[in-house]
């Protein structure tokens, strides 16, 4: 299983957000640290809002903060949030051909290694990833 590099940003972008504090972030300076698209972060970071992890301020001086308490966001549900599916294998989908389907126990043994999986990133928050400043090469905010 890998996630997408859409939740990898997701996750990313947050965890800089928090380091951040109550500053305002902007997509520009989040490309430049983590040096990826800032094309692509635009998109995460549309995403993010619209599922209230990110609050956007518009205008001159404006960015991106985040819109609840790092402990209040839990990885498990961003990950939802960014993740177009978690299909593993075709049987999870849903124009799933499979002729063993109906008697095959992998199906079993993936659901429940995937709800152990996602069961485990939902008892961590994002205030359990927060870094300081210094660990994006980014001086404190005075």
């Amino acid at each position: 299983m890998r996630l997408t590099n859409f939740s990898d940003y997701a996750l990313r972008v947050l965890m800089y957000a928090a380091t951040q504090g109550d500053r305002l972030i902007t997509i520009e300076e989040t490309a430049d640290v983590y040096g990826i698209s800032r094309a692509h972060l635009m998109k995460v970071a549309n995403q993010l809002t619209r599922a209230g992890y990110l609050k956007a301020v518009r205008g001159r001086s404006g960015g991106l903060t985040l819109a609840k308490r790092p402990n209040r966001i839990k990885l498990g549900e961003v990950l939802r949030a960014t993740e177009p599916d978690f299909a593993l294998v075709e049987c999870f989908m849903p124009d799933n051909q499979c002729i063993i389907t109906p008697r095959c126990r992998l199906r079993g043994a993936l659901k429940e290694a995937l709800a152990a999986f996602t069961g485990t990133l939902d008892r961590y928050t994002l205030a359990d990833l927060v870094l300081t400043p210094e660990a994006f090469g980014v001086k404190p905010a005075a």
